[in-house]
């Protein structure tokens, strides 16, 4: 049945019927996408939608079960990557696959050398980037190590190494989750000048923002279905957003005015060095008040993590003090996660998978991970599991994590109900202090719905809470008061409801001093 709305003129490549199934769950439907040629194409859907999973097909990292794929009218065999590669397909992914210590040119060139003969591959490979950063704007210094480059240029690098493995179709895959503002305008641009050059660019990301700004039509998948083809100009955000989830869903966060309170956290600059020498943290200072969200916004990479590792004990301040109510910690007087939280202090971490869960432990020890010594889950000798899976139960309940299966392992999960079993963790605990970093990364519509109002109601009711989040558009929404972080330092604060995404931007990359003197929207600090 083919997708309503959607145009079969001139395609660049046609999916007919695809079915993909793992064990029991039928990830793709029958679907049917139609993609004309020099378009940019969103695909948008929740976790387990199934747009990953098609993606993956169509660059051949999986087989379909059934179905067709037609390149520019042609059928197409795609049992590997290299299939996709030779088709003109390429795929640029959420985390780059760069090899940090090579050199731009090296990793462009990396499995495309061209031969025994080397130093001709290279000559040859030189010349090729020199004229493609030129003819698409892509400018980088290709005898750069890549490790020292900014993330922006990064991305640069990626897609070099799709369009000189000859691609006329890239698929990117959350592009824009390591950008500033300005280098995901930067970014647009790129893409709206391969489309003027003929490149196809297939665009998966969970920012309704991007798809109304840069594609020409959009496509969207729930449950594995494709269920609704539009062209981008005659839809809107909160059309999509009901597709996606099946229903209507709160695209803004509604919030009263916060009234703080008294002062729960306090740093006093808190300086940090890490094992190679690099320092992290550079004499921060702030306040956190209880009734508060202070939002930490930045660039990945300048300090925001160190941040929050230092204020859950992870690590110790080489330099400054933190209070947290009436305790001072210190170099010389440290406190250690456990202690953190015996002075109600909560802590969702960036890295749920790394830091939040152990991915084969059930469901029921992520949900106590941290709290596991509390006398309602601790007997004499033994963990009183009975009650902790009861327990979990009624979490995954209220907060909504399918499948709601206390003894499934922890990595059973999608990433965004890993989310939200961690969320209920830490919050159920009622803390005074709630540090959160990247909420709703990797989590679908209409879950951010929801971890957005869980947040709002911590604040209403008494919590402090500290967000760090790479999407600028959630501390927009969600912040009373935005720190703004730039290589380790603080550069600037202000306040929620005068803040905006040029300002945040350009304080991200600190380039506020003057502009932000004369708008009175920020400070430099």
């Amino acid at each position: 049945m083919p997708v309503p709305g959607a145009s079969a003129s001139d395609p660049a490549l046609e999916l007919r019927g695809i079915n993909k199934h793992f064990g029991p769950v039928h990830a793709n439907r029958d679907v049917n996408l139609s993609v004309p040629a020099g378009t940019i194409h969103g695909i948008v859907g929740e976790n387990g939608a199934g747009k990953s999973t098609l993606m993956s097909i169509l660059y051949g990292f999986y087989q379909a079960d059934s179905g067709k794929i037609e390149i520019a009218g042609r059928p197409t065999a795609i049992h590997s990557p290299e299939d996709a590669l030779a088709a003109g397909i390429g795929m640029v992914h959420q985390h780059f696959m760069l090899v940090d210590n090579f050199t731009v040119l090296e990793n462009i060139l990396l499995g495309a050398e061209g031969g025994a003969l080397l130093a001709r591959g290279m000559a040859s490979a030189r010349a090729e980037v020199t004229r493609l950063e030129a003819e698409y704007g892509l400018e980088v210094d290709p005898d750069a190590e890549v490790g020292e480059l900014a993330v922006g240029l990064r991305q640069r690098v990626e897609l070099l190494k799709a369009l000189y493995r000859g691609a006329n179709i890239l698929i990117l895959d959350e592009p824009t989750g390591v950008l500033t503002p300005q280098e995901a305008d930067r970014l647009f641009e790129i893409l709206r000048s391969m489309r003027a050059r003929g490149v196809t660019v297939i665009l998966i990301t969970h920012k309704l923002q991007e798809i109304m700004a840069i594609t020409d039509n959009v496509s969207v998948m729930r449950a594995g279905e494709m269920v609704a083809h539009r062209e981008t100009a005659q839809t809107t955000r909160e059309e999509l957003a009901e597709l996606m989830v099946g229903r209507q869903v709160l695209l803004r966060v509604e919030k009263t005015p916060a009234t703080p309170g008294a002062v729960v956290l306090k740093a006093e600059g808190l300086s940090y060095v890490d094992d190679a020498g690099v320092t992290r943290l550079d004499h921060v200072s702030f306040e956190l008040k209880a009734g508060e969200i202070v939002g930490v916004a930045g660039v990945t990479g300048n300090g925001q993590s160190e941040l929050l590792d230092v204020l859950s004990g992870i690590h110790s301040p080489d330099e400054g003090r933190l209070t947290v109510h009436e305790r001072v910690i210190d170099h010389a007087h440290p406190c250690d996660p456990a202690e953190m939280r015996e002075l109600n202090l909560a802590h969702v971490p960036e890295d749920r998978q790394r830091m939040g869960m152990v991915a084969p432990f059930a469901a029921w020890e992520t949900a106590i991970l941290g709290y596991h010594h509390d006398p309602a889950y601790t007997g004499p000798l033994l963990l009183k599991t009975n009650a902790i899976v009861d327990d979990t139960d009624g979490k995954m309940s209220r907060f909504d994590v399918r499948p709601p299966n206390p003894q499934l392992t922890s990595d059973s999960f999608s990433g965004g109900n890993q989310q939200k079993l961690v969320l209920a963790r830490e919050i159920e605990r009622q803390p005074d202090i709630l540090l959160i970093g990247q909420p709703t990364r990797g989590v679908d519509i209409g879950a951010i719905e929801f971890i957005h109002q869980q947040l709002i109601e911590m604040r209403d009711g008494g919590c402090g809470v500290l967000l760090v989040s790479v999407e600028l558009e959630e501390i927009l929404s969600l912040s009373d008061r935005i720190l703004v972080m730039f290589e380790g330092r603080i550069v600037g604060e202000v306040d929620g409801a005068a803040a905006d995404a040029r300002t945040i931007g350009l304080m991200m990359a600190n380039a506020l001093e003057t502009d932000g003197e004369k708008t009175g929207q920020g400070a430099v600090v």
